[in-house]
């Protein structure tokens, strides 16, 4: 997943600016410049680990000199007072890349570890968990690593990689109908080879989109667990289909269970609780 994400480089370098400015003057008061210690990551919760391959960047970015040495890989399943490594080097540079380091590496465990529960609430069938665009500003690579992590799949990275006609583009091209024909005519007149995904607010308007064509994908949203069904059954596999709008782990498996090959879930991003965890010196 690493060498899929834009700009990594880019988003450590900011990171790190936005944190020391012109420089850690705590450290730089009372820590020797040339002391060498020691510090572990300690696990404070049940979950999934996320971030471990992100920190050794973080580290390395900081100081390539530092020794990091992993005890557990990402996508490990964690427990209180477990310890996922230990960094090794001057301790300015630990110091420096200690909020970093947990801030990224909180919030991804929080995220992988809810979509590995929705990945297994759902594990009897074939459909996959998709995350959304529901992420935060400038974090999104960071973010959709996480759910990878946990064992979902990301959907469309952004507005440009995929063309995903949802209900406000209906509305504003006028119809289902123009908006499949005006996007086919860009895809030609532009020579770009994107996927087509449209929504559905009703079985009527799944009716007009099989009756067009030219998608491949058909996001049924916010459909009642009968009318899924029907759906589904009426699609026949000539489509993808992806179930959407307000799915949460009670409604999860009954939305699987009605055939779809995708569920997306904001809620993998945008409603998650951090897993906590701190850098501790080792001071023995």
């Amino acid at each position: 997943m690493i060498e899929a994400i834009p700009d990594l480089e880019n988003f450590i370098s900011n990171a790190v600016r936005e944190d020391i400015g012109e420089g850690d003057h705590t450290s730089l008061a009372c820590v020797p410049e040339e002391d060498i210690s020691s510090a572990y990551l300690l696990i404070k919760g049940n979950g999934i680990l996320a971030g471990v391959e992100l920190a050794k960047l973080i580290f390395h970015h900081i100081d390539p000199e530092l020794k990091i040495q992993v005890l557990i890989q990402d996508g490990s399943n964690i427990r209180e007072n477990n310890i996922a490594f230990e960094v090794i080097g001057n301790a300015r540079s630990i110091l420096k890349a200690e909020r970093l380091v947990l801030n990224c590496m909180q919030r991804m465990s929080g995220i992988a570890t809810k979509t590995r529960q929705f990945v297994d609430l759902i594990s009897g069938y074939k459909c996959k968990i998709l995350d959304t665009r529901k992420t935060t500003p400038g974090f999104r690579a960071i973010e959709k690593w996480a759910v990878q992590i946990g064992g979902g799949t990301n959907h469309r990275f952004g507005l440009f990689d995929m063309i995903m006609i949802k209900d406000n583009h209906i509305d504003f091209a006028g119809g289902i109908e123009p908006a499949i024909l005006k996007t086919i005519d860009y895809l030609k007149e532009t020579g770009k080879d994107l996927k087509i995904e449209i929504e559905a607010r009703n079985l009527d308007e799944l009716d007009e989109i099989l009756r067009i064509g030219n998608v491949n994908r058909i996001m049924l949203d916010n459909f009642s667990f009968e009318d899924l069904r029907i759906a589904v059954k009426r699609i026949n596999g000539k489509y993808e289909t992806e179930a959407s709008g307000g799915i949460n782990e009670m409604t999860l498996a009954e939305y699987a269970s009605c055939g779809v090959d995708f569920i997306s879930v904001g809620a993998l991003t945008h409603q998650i609780s951090s897993l906590d965890m701190s850098l501790k010196a080792r001071t023995e």
